[in-house]
């Protein structure tokens, strides 16, 4: 395959990864603020969306070194 296409699968297959990592974090954030204490609404969607932020960043680089490694047969 040609080098722009594996980095296009790359960028697929991690993007489907790191995306619901991010997404059920900041749920469980969501989730977790409305059933352990009296926060405001907006105190909470704004956590919601800095962890779910947080863990896009911190998941990104790592999901996408696993999936290069992945493709190019190397052993995890």
């Amino acid at each position: 395959m040609e080098h722009e296409q594996v980095e296009k699968e790359v960028a697929q297959k991690s993007a489907l990864i790191y995306l619901p990592i991010s997404i059920g974090s900041a749920l469980l954030f969501l989730l977790a603020t409305a059933f352990s204490g009296d926060y405001p609404i907006m105190t909470r969607v704004g956590g919601m969306v800095w962890i779910g932020l947080l863990s896009l960043i911190v998941s990104m680089p790592v999901v996408i070194s696993r999936v290069k490694k992945q493709l190019q047969g190397k052993p995890l």
